[in-house]
Parts: C-alpha cells; sequence; structure tokens
C-alpha cells in the first residue's frame, strides 16, 4: 500500500470534520493529490463510511480519468474533487463538509457578502453559493467549478459547503474559517442588513492578504526542513486559519 503518511492525515482530517462540527456522522468528504512523481492521481475518503471506523487501506486512489482503486467506492461526490484537481492546479487537499450556518445560508441561496474582512481569506470579494444541482452529478461539479472561480472555497446550494488548500490542514482550516463568518452574518442579519465593504475596500484587503502569509510561509518551509515524526490537524472551533493566500493565479478558471 503506497502514501500511508498521506492516507493517515486524510482520515484524521476526516475525523476532524466531526471533532469541529463541521459534518456529523459519515457526511462530507476529504480529499487530497497525490505528489505527480506518483501518477496523477488524488486519495479520498470512501463512500457511507464513518470516519472512527476508516483505516489506511479503506482511503481510495483516483486517478484523473476519474477510475478509482481499493476495496471500496470512492465518495459519492468524487466528481467535483476530480474537476477542481483538473482546473486548479493549486488545490492539493479539498475539504467538504455540511456545517450548520453554511448549510442554512446555502438552503437560502445566499452569498456571503462583504460584511467582514476576512471574507476575503476566501480568495475574492465574496462567497459565493452556487446553484442546486443534485449530488454525484455532473452538473453538481459544474456548478462548483463555476463558484470557485477565482476562490478557493464556496457554499453549496441546499448542500454545504467546500474548500480547498494547499494542503489537508489548509483546507480544514478554511472550511472552519468560512462556517465561522456563514455564523457572524447570521447574527448580523438579526440586527439588521450589514453595511458591507466597498469594492475598493476588500480589493485593498486582497492586496493585503497576498503577503499576509509570508511569515507564515517561512515557518512552514522551516518545517519541511525539519519534519516531525507526527502530523495533527491542529484545528479547533473556530479558528481562524494560519495562512492567506490568493488562488493560484496561474489556476485554469
Amino acid at each position: 500500500m503506497r502514501h500511508i503518511d498521506l492516507r493517515t492525515k486524510i482520515i484524521k482530517t476526516a475525523l476532524s470534520l466531526n471533532e469541529t462540527g463541521l459534518s456529523a456522522g459519515a457526511s462530507g468528504n476529504v480529499s487530497a493529490r497525490v505528489p505527480d512523481i506518483d501518477g496523477e492521481g488524488f486519495l479520498i475518503t470512501p463512500s457511507g463510511v464513518k470516519y472512527h471506523k476508516l483505516r489506511a487501506e479503506d482511503i481510495v486512489f483516483m486517478d484523473m480519468d476519474g477510475n478509482a482503486t481499493g476495496d471500496f467506492m470512492p465518495s459519492s461526490e468524487w466528481r467535483f474533487h476530480l474537476d477542481v484537481y483538473k482546473q486548479r492546479r493549486s488545490a492539493k487537499a479539498i475539504v467538504h463538509a455540511h456545517p450548520p450556518y453554511g448549510t442554512a445560508l446555502a438552503c437560502l441561496n445566499k452569498d456571503i457578502p462583504s460584511f467582514h474582512y476576512m471574507v476575503a481569506v476566501a480568495g475574492g470579494k465574496d462567497i459565493r453559493c452556487c446553484k442546486y444541482e443534485p449530488f454525484g452529478t455532473p452538473e453538481l461539479s459544474a456548478a462548483v467549478l463555476e463558484a470557485l472561480a477565482g476562490r478557493r472555497a464556496c457554499l453549496m446550494s441546499h448542500h454545504g459547503l467546500i474548500a480547498f488548500g494547499d494542503n489537508l490542514e489548509k483546507a480544514l482550516s478554511l472550511a472552519v474559517e468560512v462556517e465561522v463568518l456563514a455564523q457572524q452574518y447570521q447574527l448580523v442579519l438579526q440586527m439588521g442588513a450589514p453595511e458591507l465593504l466597498s469594492e475598493q475596500e476588500m480589493e485593498d484587503v486582497l492586496h493585503r492578504f497576498w503577503t499576509y502569509g509570508d511569515n507564515a510561509q517561512k515557518v512552514e518551509n522551516e518545517k519541511r526542513r525539519k519534519p516531525r515524526k507526527g502530523w495533527t490537524a491542529n484545528v479547533t472551533y473556530p479558528k481562524r486559519t494560519p495562512f492567506y493566500k490568493r488562488p493560484d493565479e496561474k489556476d485554469s478558471l
């Protein structure tokens, strides 16, 4: 069995979906791109298996043609994982979840507008909600890709949310951040219509975010030079993502 470390990280990230309240039971799914030197493809959680029962060998490998290898069927949502990896080269890991606040907004087909500057953490001036399509379909995948244009996260109408990042920890952390923003936005709406930040104000925030993570990246580089024996998701609820980066300008949108 290959990629044991990555499989273990996927399981720990999936368990964190339950621990952070992002998803209950076996709902949601997690994937990570495998190193290019090992052939194009990704590892993804299997369909319908509760996370606390997962073993490394249960994680399913899929190639970029959508062929699965493993003892279990891949998550029913494998298609939009595949298409995101195809279109967004900066996507190294993906988290899909059904958190209460983000899903509540998604059931109203509401975007998260620029009510708070941290909305820019997802890469744009708002966090879009894609239109509803049945789960597991090419139509849903197309809707997700449209909502993710220029973004690293979006809500999914009557469904949940999706977030991707440079690694599993960052993808999970971004998903948590989006859920916190969804909660804050709903609290604001209870008091009235929020005054939104202007296009120029959000553009300034995005510009500042381009270099916001420089120190964090230096820490990450140092960790790579001195790898640790273990790995933990290191995410609690709520928590702000430790590193912000605008989507790869070379991404194909």
